[in-house]
């Protein structure tokens, strides 16, 4: 109608034929097949209606029929397996050998299942050999897998009950023996040390009323060793001296229970502890704390009155004790009655340290004078022995086996032990030591003066060492005579006293702020100042040998070539000595006396005059242990201590039971890198470590470090810490920083002046290489001029504020103490 402009509309695209269509290409047409009559569509579609019917009708009877077979099946295979010969079931698998995709190649595949761990049924399918198709099995080989597992976890099931129950039996039976040595008629007395917490509380007061509720007859002696039938127990009493915290530090080295002595009657709760009482607790827990309880004096005689004070300390002093800590009343003597009765039957805990060693709480000290040496005497040291049994053939004379002068289960007039009883005790029987097997005294290596190589020195060297040896002896005071450089600090004045506290103070300032930089001297060459100073690449990877240029101290020590199996080995033979019994050893709970030999005379006069304020403590030795070593702590500095602790500065270290005099010096942990740094000062916040020359101890093990005073004084707390490990070969490198200023600064190059002061030097620390302040690395090129400047490059611009240093190392060591026991303590 429209010409070539008309519409032509879009005809429809069914994506699916009608249902009267469908059938259309089966019905054959002659003539024009293509085109249709309206009357032949008609009856086209009439066909096509009835040949539907006759396909749907088929269908519904094809489904049926299958739903009849089916029951007719199942109610076949329930009639035979009801039935009394029917066999028994066998369902097989059976698995497609190809497998049918119904969406083409877009059909969803899951992920198959990635087991970590292998089911039960399937762990030991392995071990079940099938022939013809090894992966593939059937129910019945399944089944039997599963039996086979069912019987391997059933036993294994029961080798873990049996395991749990052997288990529990040996802790049992530990414990049992535990309580048997700690409680039973064979064991020490146990020790109960009472510190007050501050100065106005009385604990002299409260050991006697203890003293006097575990026995009647108790004099007023410091310390006393009572037996009490009541209770069925044996006790020592210490109390702590306010004030006095040597005393107080050793009591609790061998206290078994801490009782702290806190008053009621205080204004405030700050009151509660002073600041020796807070000093104190820091220092026990750094030894390790034993069982612990609160003794409430001073509480209110009414009842409600008297709870609420309880209630008031109890929640002041919670956060400064452990957990398990108890807090009982200890006015009267039902509130002592209640607490006896609790810890007769209280399992304690002692710190793992004291429990590697035997140790002997000397109930009496005497001493005979040796007639072949007149400065010298025998120390005889009577007690009971605890922790482990101590053999003869250690560092020991002889032992006597005494009889027990208070036994738990006999009847004797008075309950309490005196001297005289020590003095008159029945000799059971005597030991000494064999020749052969005793351990060796050896406390220094013998140096060979013909193994090292040493070049002779020239004749310079020789003027120079006996110049420097006369401006010595110049610069020296005159000291009294026989008075040594460690005494030299006494006769100092008061004036000199606070000069060299300053200067310390200045220095450690200066630490702080400038670490590790020092000023090039004027009057000396750089190049021999510091002629033992070395570059290095890298701190943590360059190498350093360990065996290189060692001090002559060096050769008077020793040292193991593995010290963690030394440590096993020389444990294990120790648990042997325990468990063998043998007849050479003091076991443990017995009372005993034990005789050491060439004690000097000044020594043992101090130590009989020592036991009247403070027990005497006998510790046993393991192999090795009084031989001359390197030894490493992890120390801190303690909050109380203000004053600066500098490198190679006297200390007294108490490690575990020991005590002796050293000189360390501090150094870096560096985890990653075999080489650690060396600090001039113990700054306070972090961990360092601290090495000396010391006798050998296996750790682990406590260390307390005190610090004397300038003049005549208690030491005090310095710092902290634990024994960390024994290696003479860790490497200390002093780090010292030359520092100097650029002059002039075109792009990558720049004049430096100031590090050294002549060009000799220059050329002489030319492979080292230099850094800046502000992260840029160089190298020296050449001197300029003739005043020690010189010509930088380095790998970026360089600022004119910048400052440009030089690293320099060198192997510190420790200092060989004058003195190995502290001569005022």
């Amino acid at each position: 109608m429209g010409g070539s402009r008309a519409q032509v509309n879009k005809p429809h695209k069914t994506r699916f034929s009608s249902k009267s269509s469908r059938n259309i290409h089966k019905i054959s047409q002659k003539g024009c097949p293509a085109l249709f009559k309206f009357n032949d569509k008609n009856r086209i579609a009439k066909s096509n209606r009835n040949v539907t019917q006759g396909a749907r009708a088929a269908r519904l009877q094809r489904s049926k029929m299958l739903r009849e077979q089916k029951k007719e099946a199942l109610l076949k295979e329930k009639r035979a397996s009801s039935g009394s010969a029917s066999a028994p079931r066998v369902i097989e698998s059976v698995y497609p050998s190809v497998s049918i995709s119904m969406g083409g190649s877009r059909a969803q595949v899951n992920k198959p299942h990635k087991t970590r761990f292998s089911s039960k049924s399937s762990r030991n399918i392995h071990k079940i050999s099938h022939k013809g198709c090894p992966s593939l099995f059937n129910f019945n080989d399944k089944n039997r897998i599963a039996k086979s597992n069912r019987n391997v976890t059933q036993g294994a099931r029961a080798a873990r009950l049996q395991r749990s129950k052997m288990l529990r039996e040996q802790k049992k039976e530990a414990l049992l023996k535990e309580k048997r040595a700690s409680s039973g008629s064979a064991s020490p007395p146990r020790v109960i040390l009472l510190f007050p917490l501050s100065a106005s509380v009385n604990v002299s007061s409260l050991a006697e009323d203890i003293l006097r509720l575990l026995s009647a007859d108790v004099g007023g002696a410091f310390s006393s060793t009572v037996v009490s039938s009541e209770y069925k127990l044996r006790a020592t009493v210490l109390h702590a001296p306010h004030g006095d915290l040597l005393s107080c530090m050793e009591m609790a080295k061998v206290a078994d229970l801490i009782a702290f002595v806190a008053s009621a009657t205080e204004q405030s709760t700050c009151d509660y502890i002073d600041s020796f009482g807070s000093q104190c607790l820091s220092v026990f827990r750094s030894l390790g704390l034993p069982s612990t309880v609160v003794f409430i004096r001073d509480l209110p005689t009414e009842l409600k009155r008297r709870n609420d004070a309880k209630k008031i300390v109890t929640s002041s002093l919670t956060s400064e004790f452990p957990e398990d800590c108890r807090f009982y009343p200890a006015d009267t003597k039902d509130d002592l009655h209640k607490f006896m009765w609790l810890f007769k039957e209280q399992r304690l805990t002692t710190p793992h340290w004291r429990n590697q060693r035997p140790y002997l709480i000397a109930q009496k000290v005497d001493m005979v004078p040796d007639d072949s040496s007149p400065e010298k005497c025998t120390l005889l040291l009577t007690g009971y022995m605890r922790a482990h049994s101590l053999s003869v053939n250690q560092l020991l004379n002889r032992i006597e086996i005494m009889k027990d002068s208070i036994p738990l289960n006999a009847r004797k007039d008075h309950n309490a032990m005196d001297s005289d009883d020590i003095q008159d005790a029945e000799i059971i029987h005597s030991l000494a030591p064999d020749p052969s097997s005793q351990e060796p005294l050896l406390v220094e290596n013998v140096p060979d003066p013909l193994a090292g190589e040493q070049t002779w020195p020239t004749e310079v060297e020789m003027a120079e060492a006996e110049r420097n040896q006369k401006q010595k002896r110049l610069r020296k005071r005159a000291l009294p005579r026989g008075t040594s450089e460690y005494q030299e600090g006494d006769n100092m004045t008061r004036e000199q006293i606070e000069d060299e506290i300053k200067k310390i103070k200045e220095a450690h300032a200066e630490d702080e702020e400038f670490p590790d930089e020092v000023d090039t001297p004027l009057d000396v060459p750089a190049r021999k100042r510091f002629a033992k100073y070395r570059g290095l690449k890298s701190f943590r990877t360059s190498s350093w040998d360990p065996k290189e240029s060692l001090p002559p101290e060096y050769a008077r020590i020793f040292a193991f070539d593995n010290f963690a199996r030394t440590q096993k080995h020389v444990v294990a033979k120790a648990l042997k000595v325990e468990q063998e019994g043998r007849d050479d050893c003091a076991p443990v709970g017995s009372f005993a006396r034990f005789y050491i030999k060439e004690v000097p005379f000044h020594v043992a006069s101090k130590l009989c005059a020592a036991s009247r304020t403070a027990p005497i403590v006998l510790c046993g030795l393991l192999q090795h242990e009084s031989k001359m070593s390197v030894l490493h702590f992890s120390i801190k500095k303690h909050d109380s201590y203000d004053a600066p602790i500098k490198s190679k500065e006297e200390l007294i270290f108490n490690v575990g039971f020991r005590q002796f005099v050293a000189r360390p010096i501090f150094s870096t942990d560096n985890i990653n890198s075999d080489k650690h740094k060396m600090e001039r000062f113990l700054h306070a916040g972090h961990f360092s470590i601290a090495s000396i020359y010391a006798p050998i101890s296996f750790p682990p093990l406590p260390l307390i470090a005190l610090k004397s005073a300038a003049g005549a004084g208690t030491p005090a707390v310095a710092a902290v810490g634990s024994l960390r490990s024994i290696d003479p070969d860790r490497i200390i490198l002093k780090k010292i920083i030359l520092t100097g200023y650029p002059q002039r600064v075109s792009k990558l190059k720049a004049t430096v002046r100031y590090m050294f002061h002549n060009p000799e030097d220059v050329r002489w620390f030319k492979p080292v290489e230099v850094w800046t302040k502000c992260g840029r690395r160089g190298r020296v090129k050449e001197p300029v001029g003739t005043h020690g400047a010189m010509k930088c490059i380095f790998n970026g611009g360089l600022q004119q504020h910048d400052t440009v240093c030089m690293s320099l190392y060198k192997r510190a060591y420790p200092k060989w103490p004058e003195h190995r026991f502290p001569a005022n303590v």
